[in-house]
């Protein structure tokens, strides 16, 4: 029990610092990723609405590819295609140098690209909870198509979103475990390593376990709070 207990331990003679650092790295990369799955997910869902025909074949293209396609595959063909394709712009260029991506962004952008394509249709199935009405008093009011968006339709897609979208970022969370495949010091990647050196891969493996379930009851708790909160006003009516 002792020999486990200073495994554990922080400092040179345990694996604390480094299991410490795997879970700040995987919370940063799904925090980081978030916004921009958002932000592309409601873009790409404002595409799939567009009367011009080209916008929306172009978001469902997108959305097909990327959740028809495994996530560890998206994140192979992101580190290392667009690391080959900056290697060739630079050749093309006239210099001759060794381009490498940086695992945390390549990371980044593949999670996004995944997320984007699946809130894409949270944030659709929302539009369709919002009743025309919406719209047309917001345009009643003197409201321009912007301002009704943001004043009165955004507010309550967030709401009627929340929980496919809550589903997703616990999709995420898990899905940053994937980054180890190409280098990043996450908590898998970590664990790993420590299983290897001191062949105790149950505890590690164990220990990164608990980890990850205790960040999802966390996530669980926070994401719940958030959707009373959301939904104050129908509880006072």
């Amino acid at each position: 029990m002792d020999d486990l207990l200073t495994l554990l331990s922080f400092g040179d003679a345990g694996w604390g610092d480094e299991i410490a650092t795997g879970v700040f790295i995987t919370v940063s990369l799904a925090i980081a990723t978030i916004p921009f799955g958002l932000v592309l997910g409601f873009l790409l869902a404002l595409a799939k609405r567009s009367e011009d025909q080209s916008l929306r074949l172009a978001a469902n293209i997108y959305t097909t590819i990327f959740r028809g396609l495994p996530e560890l595959l998206t994140l192979f063909l992101v580190y290392y295609g667009v690391q080959i394709g900056l290697q060739q712009l630079t050749q093309m260029l006239g210099f001759d140098a060794y381009i490498e991506v940086n695992s945390f962004a390549a990371g980044m952008i593949a999670l996004a690209m995944v997320f984007s394509s699946y809130a894409s249709e949270a944030f659709l199935s929302a539009f369709q909870g919002i009743p025309q009405g919406q719209y047309e008093g917001g345009y009643a009011l003197g409201l321009s198509k912007r301002q009704t968006m943001v004043l009165v339709i955004a507010p309550q897609l967030l709401r009627l979103s929340l929980p496919a979208l809550s589903n997703l970022w616990l999709i995420l969370l898990k899905d940053t475990a994937l980054v180890s495949v190409i280098g990043l010091a996450d908590l898998v990647r970590q664990a790993g390593m420590a299983a290897r050196i001191t062949k105790e891969p149950f505890l590690f493996f164990g220990i990164a376990f608990l980890i990850y379930l205790v960040l999802a009851i966390l996530s669980s708790i926070g994401l719940s709070r958030i959707d009373a909160y959301a939904k104050r006003g129908e509880a006072s009516r």
